[in-house]
């Protein structure tokens, strides 16, 4: 682990501790284990896996269902210093080359895409492509 979550908590997102759940679920992650959380909504997943994705370096890439969600969720992100886009099929092809190859040259840190994403192609030729060291579905 490269910093205290608790520190990066506080810089990044200016809490002063993790919610119930949250810090188990960093802490898993960060050593290197395989995770599942269930938290509620509003109960702060996000920080599950920003925390984390500050932490590791490579991509971190989020699997999230609520297309209608990644721009704000893009938005939280980089609020907290994390370099991050959404891939969309709404987006313009010029778009999505553009995202691809920030996650391809490590110019991302996050990257979220909607499940559908992950049986292309393509998309499964960029992921071997990246440095992903965080898999998270949301």
């Amino acid at each position: 682990m490269s910093a205290d979550p608790v520190a990066l908590l506080k810089k990044h997102l200016g809490y002063p501790g993790f919610r119930p759940g949250q810090e188990e679920l960093v802490c898993a992650v960060l050593a290197g284990r395989d995770a599942l959380g269930i938290l509620p909504t509003g109960g702060g997943k996000s920080v599950c896996y920003q925390i984390p994705a500050l932490a590791l370096g490579g991509l971190t890439l989020v699997i999230t269902p609520l297309v209608s969600l990644m721009e704000d969720q893009v938005r939280r992100a980089r609020e907290a210093g994390l370099r991050a886009a959404f891939m969309g099929s709404a987006q313009e092809p010029g778009e999505r080359r553009t995202i691809t190859e920030a996650a391809r040259t490590g110019a991302l840190d996050v990257l979220f895409v909607a499940p559908e994403r992950i049986g292309l192609a393509p998309f499964l030729r960029l992921v071997a492509e990246c440095d992903v060291r965080l898999l998270a579905v949301d």
